[in-house]
């Protein structure tokens, strides 16, 4: 048990790890290429067209406090198939049924949505929470790492796919239920709901090393049970939930916006694709340095300096034109760092300061909050340019609402449990 080359935990993290990248890179990444042909064989406005990723975006994050139900009475791995499970019918039903812009708005934007809420970013979170505390942050950061590669992996085999059959979409669809098949071998093989059950301890060391080092470990909060009501009551989840505003906001605009933002201020179009893939390159190493950060240093401080790289990049994007493509790509980076930086911090704050027993439910609530008031960003971004005839209000926009955060995160401090609330929750659970 205190052997930690037989930790089970760096094993699940892989797991981990590749059911994220196969359940983000191919429904998402590879189905937003094939769902392009499909236009060429149902169609619809390109309003209705958009309408299927807002529906998407809304899914993927609204029903996340069923993810924690699910999580609290079947278990992770359990969790994890049933998303699994629903995504491969809707793979299924884009291959096999969708022959109307209603239909596609059902599959793909209900159907793989929710499956996407129940096998990505909620269990896979909640299983890091449970195997990992001293080393909680760094293993968060690499598990996220997933979506970066994945995008850049999924979308290319998918059009592969397609240029080889014909621009068949059908059969591209059929091919991502495929992957994901893979992906519920892997969730069944791989995933154990905690260390507990194989006999050992988070992060692989014994009990009594494991407690001299949490003590040691500031960014960790005191080891007491949290139950989410308490959890609720402070201050300290509230100021996270606002910090996080500043995380996913801005993120939603450059998904929406910022190949149209830089093409309208005379980049070249495949500048500006190159600069969005600097974006997923950014976001990647961000998420490593967050998920270190949060090892190092109190959370909010590592929360903070990721928020301020958001900052730094939307006042180089202000600064933009034209002759400055070399700009264009530093902000760029800078942007994609500051979400993900942000990104693995949004995750593992909350692990940090309530631990692993309320975490699902917390966290699954985080979800649905930030996405009702943080998708909207697109369409928020694309009604500014409406009225101005210009991004530069939106990423002003963007740039307040980080400075919030921060002094949002300012005031984030570790909340402790006192004794009478401690023995409820003892009581409770």
């Amino acid at each position: 048990m205190g052997d930690t080359q037989k930790f089970y935990g760096w094993k699940m993290l892989g797991a981990l790890w590749f059911l994220y990248f196969l359940n983000m890179g191919f429904p998402l990444y590879g189905g937003v290429i094939a769902n392009t042909y499909m236009l060429k064989e149902i169609t619809m406005d390109r309003s209705i067209f958009g309408l299927s990723f807002t529906l998407y975006n809304f899914f993927v994050g609204v029903p996340s406090f069923l993810v924690a139900s699910s999580i609290f009475k079947w278990g992770i791995k359990s969790t994890f198939c049933i998303g699994i499970g629903v995504m491969i019918f809707g793979g299924l039903l884009m291959t096999f049924w969708v022959s109307e812009p209603w239909q596609y708005l059902v599959a793909y934007g209900c159907i793989i949505g929710i499956g996407q809420c129940f096998c990505t970013i909620v269990p896979m979170s909640t299983a890091i929470t449970r195997w990992f505390v001293r080393f909680r942050g760094r293993a968060m950061g690499i598990a996220l790492t997933a979506s970066g590669f994945s995008g850049f992996v999924g979308a290319p085999i998918i059009n592969k796919v397609l240029e080889a059959n014909g621009g068949d979409w059908r059969q591209a669809w059929l091919v991502i239920a495929g992957i994901i098949v893979v992906a519920g071998i892997i969730a069944y093989a791989f995933i154990k709901e905690r260390p507990e059950d194989l006999g050992q301890l988070p992060d692989g060391v014994a009990a009594d090393i494991q407690a001299g080092q949490t003590a040691k470990s500031s960014p960790v909060s005191s080891q007491a049970v949290w139950t989410p009501a308490q959890a609720y009551k402070t201050a300290a989840y509230w100021l996270v939930v606002v910090g996080c505003i500043g995380c996913s906001f801005p993120f939603y605009w450059v998904i929406a916006h910022m190949v149209l933002f830089l093409k309208g201020i005379g980049i070249a179009p495949a500048n500006a694709a190159w600069a969005m893939g600097l974006y997923t390159m950014g976001g990647i190493g961000g998420r490593l340095v967050g998920g270190w950060l949060m090892d190092k240093m109190p959370p909010r401080y590592a929360f903070i300096l990721g928020l301020g790289s958001t900052i730094a990049g939307s006042v180089l994007a202000l600064f933009l034109n034209a002759n400055l493509v070399l700009m264009s790509y530093a902000a760029a980076i800078l942007l994609g760092a500051g979400f993900g930086w942000t990104f693995s911090c949004m995750n593992a704050i909350l692990a940090n300061f309530f631990g692993p027993a309320p975490f699902a439910k917390l966290f699954s609530m985080l979800m649905v909050i930030s996405t009702i008031i943080c998708a909207p960003s697109g369409f928020i971004g694309g009604k500014i340019f409406d009225i101005f005839k210009s991004y530069t209000p939106a990423i002003e926009l963007n740039i307040v609402l980080c400075v919030i955060s921060i002094i949002a995160l300012l005031f984030a401090k570790a909340p402790q449990l006192n004794n009478a609330d401690s023995n409820q929750s003892i009581k409770v659970r």
